[in-house]
């Protein structure tokens, strides 16, 4: 670490440089780090490898004490970094997903519904050829009892297409 303080002109206060190693060995950050605290303002620049350390100190604890307390412009990165983790959770919620579907313990609505739809469809139609089935095996019934007996199962059919119970 080498750090070069240079004297006051008329008064001014010394100016402390140091070189970018230095300063990044100092704060524990990377060089893209400190670039990217440069591009912000917070990092001072003063040329070829030399920082103004004081100014940059001073404005990096003080970037560190606003992202602390909540009011600093870290809240974009928080904000990324929920967004991230809701992106990772929805890829593994998909991922779940894909895995329950090819072990077979998830199936498409589309293909539950054609289902039942195929099976509901056959019930109906055993149902209403049942009067007709009940004259050939039961020829005793007269045509007011199979009529009666066809009113009764479309009405029954019929109220449960409506959801009556």
């Amino acid at each position: 670490m080498r750090i070069v303080s240079e004297l006051p002109l008329e008064g001014d206060r010394p100016v402390h440089r140091i070189d970018g190693a230095g300063l990044c060995d100092l704060l524990g950050l990377s060089p893209a780090a400190l670039t990217n605290l440069k591009q912000r303002g917070i990092a001072v620049h003063h040329g070829r490898d030399a920082w103004n350390l004081e100014e940059t100190v001073r404005n990096y604890v003080q970037h560190l004490r606003g992202t602390a307390s909540g009011r600093g412009g870290e809240q974009h990165v928080e904000s990324l970094t929920s967004e991230r983790a809701r992106l990772a959770k929805e890829q593994a919620d998909a991922q779940s997903l894909k895995n329950a579907e090819r072990r077979g313990e998830l199936v498409s609505a589309a293909s539950v519904l054609a289902g039942w739809s195929d099976t509901l469809r056959g019930l109906r139609a055993r149902l209403m050829a049942l009067p007709s089935r009940l004259r050939a095996d039961l020829p005793h019934l007269s045509a007011s009892d199979v009529a009666l007996i066809d009113r009764e199962l479309r009405s029954t059919l019929e109220a449960l297409a409506d959801g009556d119970d």
